[in-house]
């Protein structure tokens, strides 16, 4: 065989192979699938990473839980006598975890919250702008991957307590469960050189508080929930973040953005940044008014209470710039607005109507407050004494 045909049997032969492995490629292509939303066991690798990994013995998870059932029993009454509420008969759901139950018990929450987000990505059926679409897909699957897994990781190192509404749950209303973090909360007791009884008490005030904001308000559970979901379907429905984004360049350029909105609601349509909003406010109500409570109640029966308050603002004031760059890549730095803002609220209504004011906010959704009345309280008051609930 000379060289001429040679070559032009190798060109037929490569055509041939070419056109096999095209067709090959475009059979695959047609069939690619997007990944689901977060790759969960990589997340909870990521976080348990991050959390150091501590544990608790058995024996010690058992001691710490019924020192915590003995502080519930304990500091309850007085809370109830403070806010005028019965303690409530499901407060006793309460569990010493360590970093790791934690992660855990949360991750199964972050999953259920996200679920309906899972067949969000359609992908179209040409199989070049298929494949890159599934590419977008995989490289959004791993950055939602990494925030869960970093935010959990990182949370997980810092939180000390925390009351669980089972989020979106199938349990009952009266499901909710105290958790208190004891490997953080030894840390925090040894290195802040904080006293032991009294910071127990003071910690378990504000998470008690909340039991008492659900149990006695069994409407509360049914409403965050139902408003979570329905932001939950709008991002499902109108998942188009690219249009998105177009949009806030647009949005940018008008100079229409106002000093408190967050980086996370640049990225919402109208319908979901409405709804993020009314979620912020009856957060920010819940957390503020536990924190009102827990300083009422904590600084007459905590002996030194106004240690333990000093001690926390000095940490937050010496958060490093790495820290407060976390916080606010992550959201978490709204978490720690919502306390400042809500407990702003609530002495406020309190010292202008005293605290009967609070049995007209708990009554019902209604009357909760809309996020722009957390920061103009007398419209709040205005509304609700004029017999208006909304």
């Amino acid at each position: 065989m000379n060289q001429r045909s040679a070559q032009a049997l190798g060109l037929v032969v490569g055509l041939s192979v070419g056109r096999w492995i095209g067709q090959q490629t475009r059979d695959r292509l047609k069939v690619l699938e997007p990944p689901r939303l977060v790759d969960w066991e990589r997340a909870r690798e990521i976080a348990l990473r991050l959390s150091g990994g501590v544990r608790l013995s058995p024996l010690e998870r058992e001691e710490a839980t019924d020192r915590y059932r003995r502080l519930v029993t304990e500091l309850a009454p007085a809370i109830a006598d403070f806010v005028g509420s019965p303690v409530p008969s499901g407060i006793h759901r309460v569990y010493a975890l360590d970093r790791i139950d934690w992660i855990d018990a949360n991750l199964e929450g972050f999953a259920e919250v996200l679920r309906p987000l899972e067949v969000v990505i359609q992908v179209p059926e040409q199989p070049l702008v298929r494949a890159a679409a599934v590419l977008w897909a995989h490289a959004g699957r791993s950055a939602a991957t990494m925030e869960v897994g970093m935010a959990l990781g990182f949370l997980s190192r810092r939180v000390l307590g925390q009351y669980d509404i089972a989020v979106l749950g199938g349990e009952p209303t009266a499901a909710g469960k105290l958790y208190f973090v004891e490997p953080n909360i030894r840390w925090l007791i040894r290195n802040w050189r904080l006293p032991e009884h009294d910071f127990y008490r003071w910690l378990v005030l504000h998470e008690v508080t909340h039991a008492f904001e659900f149990e006695s308000s069994p409407w509360l559970r049914d409403h965050v929930n139902g408003l979570l979901r329905q932001w939950v379907e709008a991002l499902r429905h109108e998942g188009k973040l690219f249009h998105r984004v177009i949009e806030i360049l647009r949005t940018a350029r008008r100079g229409d953005w106002t000093a408190d909105t967050t980086w996370m609601e640049l990225l919402m349509s109208t319908e979901q940044r409405r709804l993020f909003r009314q979620l912020q406010a009856i957060m920010a109500v819940i957390e503020g008014y536990s924190n009102y409570v827990m300083r009422e109640v904590g600084r007459e029966i905590v002996e030194s209470y106004p240690l333990i308050e000093r001690r926390f603002e000095e940490r937050e004031r010496a958060r490093t710039p790495a820290e407060r760059l976390l916080l606010r890549l992550t959201g978490l730095d709204m978490k720690l607005e919502q306390y400042r803002r809500g407990e702003g609220f609530c002495r406020a209504i309190a010292d202008r109507m005293g605290r009967e004011a609070f049995a007209v906010l708990w009554r019902g959704p209604e009357w909760l407050p809309t996020y722009e009345e957390l920061a103009e309280p007398d419209s709040w008051i205005s509304r609700v004494t004029s017999g208006s609930s909304g």
